[in-house]
């Protein structure tokens, strides 16, 4: 065998790296994920992480503390007929949340058939739905601190860790829900506008990657409402 052909043999790669070796070669993508919804899955990565540790804190604090940890059936309780309903302003605001990942689904559905009048009135929904949310989180807020006493540094009903880490986690989570609704709104007015036809040649493609973090919003809330709530 010639020196040539040895050199053109050894050049030529296994067959199971051929496509990667062309594809980094011709500096190509050669894994074809959108460059929008890859860099929000790695935003919502490093988002699990930070909740991930408020909620081991969470736990850490919660079995490690001394003081008596306050009901949570009794302190989110409130009273219709003057018989207090344990966690039903929670159980209200879960289903709230829950809905908003089922009409988020239908929005993304709608989307990638071009159907623009579904798609927004769907993600308006969506938006409503979660606005609705941080409105019952304000009213929760309202009734602890004014009512109850409870503050971040401290809690008349016993461990003064409980509102910090009430106020630390509910908050932080809020505070993604609200922009959540922008996000959404921005979404859903410019498929409206049909911003995405004249600058992205129909591609509603945003719109999947704006249900990626409000599904992930809503299963953050599923843990807190577990290991918050329930325990």
């Amino acid at each position: 065998m010639t020196q040539e052909a040895i050199a053109s043999k050894a050049a030529v790669p296994p067959d199971g790296n051929r496509g990667v070796v062309a594809d980094v070669a011709g500096d190509k993508q050669a894994f074809h994920v959108p460059w929008g919804k890859a860099m929000m899955w790695i935003f919502l990565l490093s988002d699990t992480f930070i909740f991930s540790c408020f909620l081991i804190s969470y736990m850490n604090v919660r079995i490690s503390t001394t003081v008596p940890w306050p009901l949570p059936s009794e302190v989110f309780a409130l009273s219709f007929g003057g018989a207090p309903i344990p966690l039903i302003l929670i159980a209200i605001m879960t289903f709230v949340l829950i809905t908003s990942s089922g009409t988020m689904a239908l929005a993304v559905n709608f989307g990638y058939r071009r159907n623009k009048k579904m798609t927004v009135l769907l993600m308006a929904a969506t938006a409503l739905l979660g606005a609705t949310f941080v409105g019952m989180q304000a009213f929760e807020w309202t009734k602890l601190i004014v009512d109850e006493g409870v503050r971040p540094w401290g809690n008349p009903m016993g461990a003064a860790q409980f509102g910090a880490s009430f106020f630390m986690i509910t908050g932080f989570h809020g505070m993604h829900v609200s922009a959540g609704v922008i996000y959404l709104s921005i979404v859903a007015w410019r498929v409206g506008s049909g911003y995405y036809d004249r600058h992205k040649n129909g591609n509603y493609e945003t719109v999947e990657i704006a249900g990626l973090y409000w599904h992930f919003v809503d299963l953050v809330w599923v843990f807190i409402f577990a290991f918050f709530y329930l325990w």
